[in-house]
């Protein structure tokens, strides 16, 4: 244990953040997605697994060492449900206030379609995966600079 740290901040996760680049994407995907297979096209190829946990739990701890891209319009992107694009499932509300929380202002997310979010994740530099079971519960969130 360090101090200071959250503890769902594993050393994995841990290196995971740390080895990430100014522009890199994180993919955060609920339980429900494939993300053994999508870990594998990633940058890194590493999946971390956070069993049992809310997705809100864990990008706001993630949120604590995290800078969001502020040269980015869309520095956080959600899948849209496909039934109705429009709707904000509840899972992205709770992740969307706690993201305001850590960077001080609201965010409005770029939103994706389901292949398209896909393709997007495994092109990104690593996926994380929690134990929620809400559906659309899977965000795209670049990387920024420390000033």
């Amino acid at each position: 244990m360090l101090k200071s740290l959250d503890p769902i901040l594993t050393p994995d996760l841990l290196w995971l953040l740390a080895s990430m680049g100014h522009g890199d994407d994180l993919a955060f995907v609920d339980a429900n997605h494939p993300a053994t297979r999508i870990a594998q096209s990633t940058t890194s190829r590493r999946l971390i697994q956070l069993p049992g946990m809310s997705m809100e739990t864990a990008i706001g701890a993630i949120m604590t060492l995290y800078p969001l891209d502020d040269f980015d319009p869309d520095p956080v992107r959600v899948m849209m449900p496909v039934d109705d694009p429009n709707r904000v499932p509840e899972v992205q509300r709770a992740v969307l206030d706690e993201i305001a929380r850590s960077v001080g202002r609201p965010v409005t997310p770029g939103k994706l379609s389901r292949p398209d979010f896909y393709r997007a994740a495994a092109a990104s530099f690593g996926v994380v995966q929690v134990g929620d079971t809400r559906s659309y519960g899977c965000f795209l969130i670049r990387k920024g600079v420390i000033s």
